[in-house]
């Protein structure tokens, strides 16, 4: 058995990375800054889940704060889920974005040429391939035009990674995410959006014509394909996605069928931070991983909802814009 440190451990995909860890008998070191980039009481909901199993331990820390993370105990292995997340929110502050995403991931690498940590995995972001990209999406299509700050800083983050591997010889995983969504998932993304202004009569807040869509991804999957890139790959990015596309206005009416109500649809503009559509081609992980999804988007969705109604009478007050 072996004790990780998970960077981000009160994050949505963090939490799950580090509860299947827990699951398998492993230790893992949990950091976090605990921010309030959402609702900070969706992160304290899934800190304490992890807090309730043996072999986790737990420290606020910021990744940004290069002297916390030198005080860090070592590890066999860096699994980097800390970032700042979100296209829109990077439009509005970059700076913060880049703390988290390249000052953070420089720190963590510093500690483990330090340490002499041997493997590092980094989670970065579907939202690199910008808005050419052929579909589905192979990690040979281009990243060199991001859309958003977020997906700049996440490139910056890749390949930072790369010179320590070359430097320094550290095996490196870099995941790229697909739109990840289910329980307890971040409340600024449309499926926590839509599930709980759905369900509770809210006015749902669609951006753009409704015909953007997804490939949506379930964090039970995501999880798995995480964990399953610690192997050593010597520098490899693969991506993490979803098999099924959906566009919004197809989400929306899946929702109100699996909710049983109609949902009151408010039209914006379309934000001119947001992609048209992501669709990931997951042939590498398929080769390198034996990885592939699993979760259906009717099933997931499904689990996503009946999660809301368990949680609805402290979930109902999450904030959501």
């Amino acid at each position: 058995m072996a004790n990780y440190l998970v960077t981000g451990a009160a994050g949505f995909i963090g939490a799950r990375v580090s509860a299947i860890l827990l699951e398998q008998g492993h230790t893992v070191a949990g950091i976090d800054n605990l921010n309030d980039a959402y609702d900070p009481r969706m992160k304290e909901y899934r800190l304490r889940g992890l807090q309730a199993s043996p072999g986790f331990t737990f420290r606020e820390i910021d990744i940004a704060d290069r002297q916390a993370v030198e005080g860090l105990p070592p590890c066999e292995a860096v699994i980097n889920l800390a970032a700042r997340a979100g296209v829109r929110a990077s439009v509005e502050d970059p700076w913060a974005f880049f703390a988290t995403n390249v000052t953070g991931t420089l720190n963590l690498l510093e500690y483990c040429r330090r340490e002499g940590v041997r493997k590092f995995l980094l989670a970065s972001t579907s939202s690199i391939y910008g808005a050419e990209a052929p579909l589905p999406t192979p990690e040979t299509a281009s990243s060199d035009r991001p859309l958003q700050p977020y997906a700049a800083s996440k490139k910056g983050a890749e390949v930072l990674c790369h010179s320590y591997h070359s430097l320094y010889g550290i095996d490196v995983s870099v995941v790229r995410y697909f739109t990840v969504y289910g329980p307890a998932g971040r409340p600024d993304m449309s499926m926590f959006r839509f599930a709980k202004w759905i369900h509770d009569g809210e006015p749902l807040h669609l951006y753009g014509d409704g015909e953007q869509s997804r490939g949506f991804t379930y964090v039970d999957d995501i999880a798995r394909g995480t964990i399953a890139a610690l192997r050593p790959l010597g520098y490899e990015i693969i991506n993490l996605g979803g098999h099924e596309v959906i566009s919004m206005q197809g989400l929306i009416a899946m929702m109100e069928g699996e909710i049983g109500r109609p949902a009151h649809v408010e039209r914006h503009p379309a934000n001119p931070a947001d992609m048209r559509t992501n669709w990931a081609d997951v042939t590498k992980a398929r080769q390198l991983l034996d990885w592939q999804p699993q979760i259906g988007l009717q099933e997931g969705v499904r689990e996503l909802i009946a999660w809301y109604r368990t949680e609805h009478h402290w979930a109902k007050d999450i904030r959501t814009l």
